[in-house]
């Protein structure tokens, strides 16, 4: 741990808010809970607003300005639309409604608020809806956590550099929730990094030992198709992981290996994409992209989909490396590092096995100059596109990508 020290002790210095930063922003959260309180009441609903998130587990970083608040509503109106209700006190505010399985709402005023209605529950069977569940996660850090809220932070803003954190469905990477359940069963930063190190799929944390070692026989298959399982503290049949894909749990892992090795405060700075670093590793090409007029989780949903189409496209040329980067306001791009930036003008093409007699007849009446090679008929073919601009134009007309982003072009 000795040698961990000192590079952790000047990554918090950055990451943890100061003193004035947390009074500023503190302060300003409380003035809009007292009105948006002061708004419930005013519509005559049974709901109080309270902090939560990050915020209420004190766990946020410096410069973090977005804002959770549970507006709690009284069981009595479990039957009622909490949305709509909760809408009726928002009315003073400039506010984007969010579709979810329980519609939420973003306010922003230098900071960004996330308002999620709830239902103020006292036992699992009131819950209605998953987020339900959300203001005993933050108890459940609260209590559990309560001398491990600077690992928290390590963890977040090490996964944040990393480019693996992030529970938005266009990242797919470890929720700020997975990272408290994570931080708290290992013990701190440095111990869970010393386990994810060696981790490999599937992985299974279960904390409070629910299932005794066998919650992959006695979870649903559909919540522990991924390569960690992570038995919610709260809600037991729930996956708290079941989002995460395996790129970002290999990301993590290789990130955890490379900080053990050697440890530095540069595993805790958030870099943009550098292209020049990027084009000494193969040959680059990038895409700058304009998204659609549309909420952020589906426009970026849709971005990180035509990227990955895209990534597809380009297989024949190798793709050493791929990386997109999005400001969530509608500007993108996309970079692909090639193995070979131009292909052979012609190739092999994979006919019938010589045993389909038929076949093999049909084949050499569309195919000339025709060969076997391991059992198989094969023929040189003309490739139509040797450079991968030249796929990249096509492919950026297709259906597939131009129903997914606004407009893109070849940088």
């Amino acid at each position: 741990m000795v040698q961990y020290k000192s590079v952790l002790k000047d990554a918090m210095v950055k990451i943890l808010p100061t003193v004035e930063e947390r009074q500023k922003a503190l302060s300003e959260v409380n003035v809009f809970l007292k009105e948006l309180n002061s708004e419930l009441k005013r519509v005559r609903v049974k709901a109080v607003a309270v902090l939560g998130g990050s915020y209420a587990k004190d766990t946020w970083l410096s410069g973090d300005y977005d804002v959770d608040v549970f507006v709690r509503f009284d069981l009595a109106h479990k039957a009622e639309n909490l949305s709509d209700l909760l809408e009726r006190a928002l009315k003073k505010w400039h506010h984007e409604r969010i579709h979810g399985s329980r519609d939420y709402f973003w306010v922003r005023n230098g900071i960004r608020y996330e308002i999620v209605p709830v239902l103020n529950i006292r036992r699992a069977s009131d819950a209605e809806n998953v987020t339900d569940f959300s203001p005993l996660h933050v108890a459940w850090v609260n209590k559990n956590g309560s001398k491990l809220k600077n690992d928290i932070r390590l963890v977040k803003k090490f996964c944040k550099a990393s480019r693996c954190y992030g529970a938005e469905s266009y990242i797919r990477g470890f929720s700020g929730h997975v990272v408290d359940v994570l931080v708290v069963y290992y013990g701190g930063f440095v111990p869970l990094l010393k386990a994810a190190s060696k981790w490999v799929p599937k992985v299974v944390v279960d904390v409070n030992r629910v299932y005794k070692g066998k919650a992959l026989l006695v979870l649903n298959k559909s919540k522990t198709e991924g390569p960690l399982v992570v038995v919610d503290p709260v809600q037991p049949a729930r996956n708290a992981a079941a989002a995460l894909t395996l790129v970002n749990f290999d990301c993590f892992v290789s990130a955890a290996e490379k900080f053990l090795k050697k440890p530095s405060c540069d595993f805790f700075v958030e870099h943009g994409v550098d292209a020049a670093v990027l084009a000494k590793k193969g040959y680059l090409v990038s895409v700058e992209v304009a998204t659609l007029d549309a909420k952020e989780d589906v426009a970026g949903a849709k971005f990180v989909r035509a990227f990955e189409h895209m990534r597809d496209a380009l297989s024949d040329f190798g793709v050493k490396d791929s990386v997109w980067v999005w400001d969530r306001k509608g500007e993108g791009k996309w970079f692909f590092v090639l193995k070979t930036k131009e292909l052979s003008a012609v190739f092999d093409w994979p006919g019938p096995p010589v045993k389909l007699v038929d076949a093999v007849k049909k084949f050499k009446q569309v195919y000339k100059g025709t060969f076997v090679r391991a059992g198989r008929v094969w023929a040189k073919v003309k490739r139509d596109e040797r450079k991968p601009e030249q796929v990249v134009r096509r492919v950026l007309q297709d259906e597939f990508v131009r129903s997914r982003i606004k407009s893109a072009r070849l940088i």
